[in-house]
């Protein structure tokens, strides 16, 4: 499977550059300019199982982005493409697994890492998914729905915020994300302490966290929040490591998976934390404003 991916990944990059691509670029060249538009087994289960391997969904070919990228007047191109999408369906479950991948970085040791971790966290979710069906009975039902994907959350002149989203239903459901921020100009990834002076931010936005979530109790009896002092499962704050990104209006939002800060009917849930909280603990507004 792993020398299969590889070798497929080596294909897509070296997709050949079109011989209409000169015209089509001096074409748009001479158009005036228009708005931007928003971007966005060898194992048998059972004699059902089916697989689909498809490059699809892309936004900009890598060759397409270089050629452009020769044109003094063209910037550089940055993009979200979809590289691989796995699809399967057996013993009344399915699967979709869709892995996105960074496009156009000048930094190729940046773009190598998150497209091998979006890889990664893809095939693990596979396998965990085929694992769970060769484990069923004869005649067993398994009855679990996993859909993996991705979303671009902002995408400015500043920086790329990606999301990867995995939900999975099984007697219950749950969503669980990660995110990138990446500084398109710097071509860094953009971490939470990154942001900060010091480590003050942590206590800071915890505060204002549980403010949130006592406000929106307060107006809508049917949110629940573990936020309670007594509850031995509130929300004590976040930490370094907690998921966030920054949204199209430069504003920080604080992430949290199912059941991480609520009951699972609450799904997923977000926080946007006010920037006047965090006006003297940035270390610039170059970001987040």
């Amino acid at each position: 499977m792993e020398k299969k991916l590889k070798d497929l990944r080596e294909e897509y990059l070296k997709i050949p550059i079109p011989k209409e691509l000169n015209d089509v670029v001096q074409a748009a060249l001479n158009e005036k300019p228009r708005k931007k538009p928003r971007v966005g087994r060898n194992i048998l289960v059972s004699a059902a199982a089916v697989l689909l391997i498809v490059t699809a969904s892309v936004n900009i070919s890598p060759a397409a982005a270089k050629a452009m990228s020769d044109i003094p007047i063209v910037e550089k191109v940055i993009k979200v493409i979809t590289f691989v999408e796995w699809k399967e369906e057996a013993n009344n479950s399915s699967a979709v697994i869709k892995t996105p991948a960074i496009s156009g970085l000048e930094n190729k040791e940046l773009e190598d890492s998150l497209n091998d971790k979006y890889l990664s966290e893809s095939k693990q979710l596979y396998k965990e998914f085929t694992d769970s069906m060769s484990k069923l009975k004869e005649g067993e039902k398994g009855n679990i729905s996993v859909e993996s994907g991705y979303v671009i959350l902002t995408d400015n002149e500043t920086i790329l915020s990606v999301q990867r989203y995995t939900d999975t239903i099984q007697a219950s459901s749950s969503t669980e994300s990660q995110f990138d921020t990446v500084d398109k100009k710097n071509e860094v990834l953009l971490t939470l302490n990154s942001l900060f002076k010091d480590e003050r931010y942590l206590q800071v936005i915890s505060e204002n966290i549980k403010e949130q979530m006592k406000r929106q109790m307060a107006e809508d009896p049917e949110k629940i929040y573990w936020v309670e002092d007594d509850d031995f499962t509130a929300f004590k704050g976040i930490d370094e490591n907690q998921n966030f990104y920054i949204n199209e209006d430069g504003k920080l939002v604080i992430a949290f998976n199912s059941y991480e800060a609520a009951p699972g009917y609450m799904g997923a849930v977000e926080f946007i934390i006010p920037t006047k909280v965090l006006s003297d603990l940035l270390v610039g507004d170059q970001y987040i404003h």
